[in-house]
């Protein structure tokens, strides 16, 4: 049985008037789009233009939600992959770091190495849904071919679906064309939703050039984009976490708008990532309270309001090492996230340092906390069997449950721990007094010693290698 209840921070009538306050500023503020395509876009359906700024109608933002897919399956290469977005609580890679961390070599810039390291240990992974993206951002590859090989490396290490990369039109095109040729099959993608990508508005109240063509080019291929505003309350937002959840919500939805312009049914998913300035220094705060609390109103605007799919980031923390402040501002905002409705979640894997640092040791740590999230969400059964009246009356005053049958039957799948201790001190000291980070250390370098060298097919490999060095000839 799921849980009977989420974790809510507005009424309906809150969720009405955030409604009206963004259709009010979209109308009479608007939004600036530095794109000359999407104007025209906007131009051509009616829309009121004032140089880059786009005035949105209420019109407009009913019939892009009446076209937006509530749920929608994305399809991996290998089928027993695919998943069905809007359902569960699915876990995609890490967005953004530059560093990567572990016990051996300590925090340096990561390479392309582990960015397919990051790949293996998501397809090895029972709890990570979606792979690719930018777990970690390689600093030993040419910027410009840099997404290039990223891909291939997400292609070659994983067959779940895949999270491409932002970027100017040419190296978007070129990224969905690789992802077909890993299909095998031309022109796959128009009809099946097979890879996504994450794109950040330009807060307050803008899109940036390389955002735009990006979500342009992938609505156009009918492939799945993931619209996360990334506002600072009190920084680049409101002060006031409502009036943030607000302007994140103007943003999405001028978004949603352009997309269902583009290609009506396009899916998108309201996903959210702002949180509050750290205002001693004006800078991110990652682990904050206040940041799952925005973004908790937000989820309930997309979740409950738009009937949207939705995703959030969670799992984030400021601690620059695998320690406590690590576990418990990592599990404060998994356990909100999921308690808010979220149907996805990022920055969930292996997280450091406001999202600068992946952990090779943290990612296999995350991964029984996201284990945990996901039992709690399952909640309890409620049957009449499980009320154990029966049993009770059975083991009496004096028995014991332990040797009872329906222990017996049912004791496997009481949850347990993957990388946690829970043996007796004895033990433990015996065995060497490990703590759980170089429990984890050991088991990410397992995973990878036992990956797989490639999971594409020779012939397929050698074309994606071929398309690689026509595009860099360009």
């Amino acid at each position: 049985m799921a849980l009977k209840s989420k974790l809510e921070v507005l009424t309906k009538d809150d969720l009405l008037r955030v409604h009206e306050a963004t259709l009010k500023i979209l109308r009479e503020t608007g939004v600036v789009f530095h794109s000359e395509e999407a104007i025209e876009i906007f131009k051509k359906n009616g829309a009121r233009v004032e140089n880059k700024t786009v005035f949105i109608s209420r019109e407009m933002v009913d019939q892009a939600l009446a076209t937006a897919p509530r749920t929608f399956r994305m399809r991996a290469r290998n089928e027993k992959y695919s998943i069905t977005v809007g359902e569960g609580f699915l876990i995609q890679p890490n967005v953004g770091p530059v560093y990567i961390q572990d016990l051996d070599r300590g925090r340096r810039e990561a390479t392309l190495e582990d960015y397919a390291n990051i790949q293996k240990l998501c397809q090895a992974s029972d709890v990570v849904d979606l792979a690719g993206t930018i777990p970690v951002d390689p600093s030993d590859v040419n910027s410009n071919d840099k997404y290039l090989l990223m891909m291939y490396e997400a292609l070659k290490n994983t067959e779940k679906p895949i999270i491409g990369f932002c970027a100017n039109t040419q190296q978007v095109r070129e990224q969905l064309d690789m992802v077909e040729i890993a299909l095998g099959q031309p022109g796959f993608l128009l009809e099946n939703h097979c890879t996504a990508v994450l794109v950040n508005s330009l807060s307050p109240l803008a899109y940036a050039p390389d955002t735009l063509e990006t979500m342009i080019e992938y609505a156009k291929r009918n492939q799945v984009i993931l619209l996360a505003p990334c506002i600072m309350a009190g920084v680049s937002g409101p002060i006031s976490l409502l009036g943030t959840a607000v302007l994140q919500n103007t943003e999405t939805i001028a978004g949603l708008v352009l997309v269902q312009l583009v290609n009506p049914g396009t899916p998108l998913v309201y996903a959210t990532a702002s949180t509050s300035g750290y205002m001693k220094e004006a800078t991110y705060a990652a682990g904050s309270p206040e940041a799952m609390l925005i973004n908790t109103a937000s989820l309930q605007m997309g979740l409950d309001f738009y009937h949207l799919p939705v995703r959030t980031m969670s799992g984030i923390t400021h601690s620059k090492t695998v320690d406590c402040q690590a576990g418990y501002e990592t599990m404060q905002s998994l356990l909100m996230g999921m308690m808010s409705g979220a149907q996805m979640s990022v920055q969930s894997l292996g997280v450091l340092d406001a999202i600068m640092t992946t952990s090779y040791e943290k990612f296999v740590i995350d991964e029984e906390l996201i284990r945990r999230v996901r039992r709690i969400s399952q909640g309890i059964d409620t049957s009449d069997e499980a009320l154990s009246v029966d049993v009770i009356q059975e083991v009496g005053h004096t028995g014991t449950y332990l040797s009872h049958m329906s222990t017996f039957e049912k004791f496997r799948s009481l949850w347990t721990p993957t990388v946690s201790d829970w043996g007796n001190y004895s033990d433990w000291k015996s065995s060497g007094s490990e703590d759980v980070v170089i429990r984890a250390n050991r088991r990410y370098k397992q995973i990878l010693q036992n990956a797989p060298e490639s999971l594409l097919d020779t012939a397929i490999d050698k074309a994606i290698l071929k398309f690689i060095e026509k595009a860099k000839a360009h």
